[in-house]
Formats: C-alpha cells, structure tokens, sequence
C-alpha cells in the first residue's frame, strides 16, 4: 500500500480512521512507523493517536510492539445490521445452499460503487476464490455485482457506467453496452452469471434478494468451476435462496 499525505485540517477522529483504515487482510500488525508511512501522518500523531485507540480497545498491541486492530472494533462491528439483520439470518439458507451445491457460496451488499462481501460458505472441495469476509470486489466481473446491478435504476446506473470498467481477466468485460446487455439478460432471468471475468476458470451464478427497508441491496451468489457449472441445476437453487433469505430478513 502506498503511502498518502495527510489531509490539513482534518478532525481528530479523521485521522483516527486514516489510522484504523491503514491495515489491510495481509497485516497480522503495524508498526508505528509503517503507520506513519501509509497514512501520512506524524510519527508524534501516530503515537498520541495509537495510544488513545488502545486505550478503548480498538486496537491492540502485539509482541515486539505492533499493533493490530482490536478486539473492540469486531465487537462493533457485530453489532451492525449487516451482522444481526442480515447475516446471521441468512446463514442457515447459505449453509443449505452449500448443501445443495458442494460449491462456494457468498452473500454481498452494494456499497458504494463495490460487492461488499458479509457471510460465505466453503468447504474443502469447493474451488479457491479471492473473495473473504469483509472484503470488496467490483460490480461488473462478479456474479453477486452483476445481480445488483441488475436491480438499480437507470439513473444510478448511468452515474456508475460513467466511470471506466477496470479488466479484472481477459474475459472481464469492459464495454459499457455489452455490459447492459449482461444486465438486460439477467433481468429477464432472474439471475446474473459471470465467467472467468473476475477469476480465471470461476464462474458464479447470482440472485439479488428483494429489497430490504434499513439494509442495502444484497445478491447471494454461488462459484463452482468452469468445466462442473450446471447452470440449469444451480440457477434455480440460487434464486429461492435469495427469496427465501429476503423473506426471513424481512419477517423479523
């Protein structure tokens, strides 16, 4: 990650979540110095602030004196819709899913212009992907941010395709009218596929879950590899799946 400059005059607490942001999934912890570096700040401002950040438990120190963030930020985090509206009733259908499949399957949100994933369901035959808890993938080369997309409005839309599509793969598609006509297919469907567009080899097929009040659009998705797909068997199973979760969030 590169560093970045510090941004004048911004807020205590700003600076507080440029530190929190510094880490990433490859950081078992931080150094003060590294701290320093990826977020521009003063080493002074990087101490004063770690200390207070450990202080309430939203990071913690490490042996040899790294930092790593907290075991109050998980806390937290629990907390938020998305962990008890969303996911923890939505598990026990993923895991049905799983069941039915054998094959990896995620649960994402739309937030902002990325696949926010929130629950997954894997198991030792199920293939690699790059998709993890908490991370974020682009709308247009994966299944589940197809099928959000698929489910905006033409002016939401048009504001996102005016931004360039980054190539993921060879086969990501980068062509803003190829990509409508993806989305036209998958309204008539029910369901948003991608293949080899994010990962070689993968495809995903996907549903998005009928709206939620309080919670943002979210898509349950599976990904098996090219040469086992069976779309016919896997589509069907993929949409009940995001009604059946829509429901349950919904009746409670």
């Amino acid at each position: 990650m590169a560093g970045r400059t510090a941004v004048p005059g911004a807020s205590l607490l700003d600076r507080a979540v440029d530190v929190l942001r510094a880490f990433t999934e490859d950081d078992e912890g931080l150094s003060l110095t590294e701290l320093g570096r990826r977020t521009g700040l003063a080493r002074s401002t990087v101490h004063r602030l770690v200390g207070q950040l450990l202080g309430l438990g939203l990071l913690d120190r490490m042996p040899g004196g790294a930092v790593a963030l907290g075991a109050g930020l998980w806390e937290l985090g629990e907390l938020a819709p998305l962990s008890l509206r969303l996911r923890e009733r939505a598990l026990p259908h993923l895991q049905t899913l799983y069941e039915a499949t054998g094959e990896n399957v995620h649960l994402a949100v739309l937030s902002g212009t990325d696949a926010l994933y929130v629950a997954r369901v894997t198991g030792t035959t199920s293939i690699p992907t790059m998709t993890r808890m908490g991370g974020r993938l682009p709308l247009h080369t994966t299944g589940v941010g197809k099928a959000l997309l698929a489910v905006q409005d033409e002016a939401w839309l048009a504001d996102y395709l005016r931004a360039p599509l980054e190539r993921e793969t060879a086969y990501s598609i980068t062509d803003v009218s190829r990509l409508r006509t993806e989305l036209d297919r998958a309204r008539e469907l029910g369901y948003a596929t991608t293949r080899q567009e994010m990962t070689l080899g993968n495809v995903s097929i996907a549903a998005a879950l009928p709206p939620v009040a309080g919670l943002p659009r979210a898509a349950v998705g599976v990904v098996t590899h090219l040469t086992r797909v069976d779309e016919g068997r896997i589509a069907p199973l993929v949409m009940r799946t995001a009604a059946t979760i829509g429901s349950a969030v919904a009746s409670h």
